[in-house]
């Protein structure tokens, strides 16, 4: 009987090590779930990153309709998300100004990074104008 009880007790503890951790990393975030990056505004790789997403909208922008009015001009990242995927995948809201215009709008953005790759591949996967926060 003690021996039965002994192995219960170790597929108790097996099961509940498993749960634990499949549900959650060692961070306490949930495993290929989102996780909000602190300190957005002094992190150098984050912004680097929103300028590229505004350079590819522009970019884009210039092959599809050659609308030099509807460019962006890059101001900074003001919140950040990360996702590990096949990769890692950033969620972005990034002020920018259109040039047309003067005052800065927010756009969300979403960007793959491969950093074993040989040279880092970033992909601008999508970039919108944020809605505003009556319309969420």
């Amino acid at each position: 009987m003690a021996k039965s009880t002994k192995i219960l007790s170790s597929i108790l503890l097996l099961f509940f090590i498993f749960t634990l951790f499949s549900s959650s990393n060692a961070l306490g975030g949930k495993l290929g779930g989102r996780t909000q990056i602190k300190d957005v505004k002094t992190n150098q790789e984050i912004q680097d990153l929103g300028k590229y997403c505004v350079e590819e909208h522009n970019r884009n922008l210039r092959k599809q309709n050659g609308a030099l009015s509807s460019l962006l001009s890059f101001s900074q990242v003001v919140e950040a998300e990360k996702q590990v995927v096949s990769g890692v995948k950033y969620y972005l809201k990034i002020s920018a100004i259109v040039k047309s215009s003067s005052s800065p709008k927010l756009f969300d953005a979403v960007v793959v990074v491969k950093s074993w790759e040989k040279k880092q591949k970033k992909e601008l996967l999508t970039f919108f104008p944020s809605p505003s926060p009556a319309t969420k």
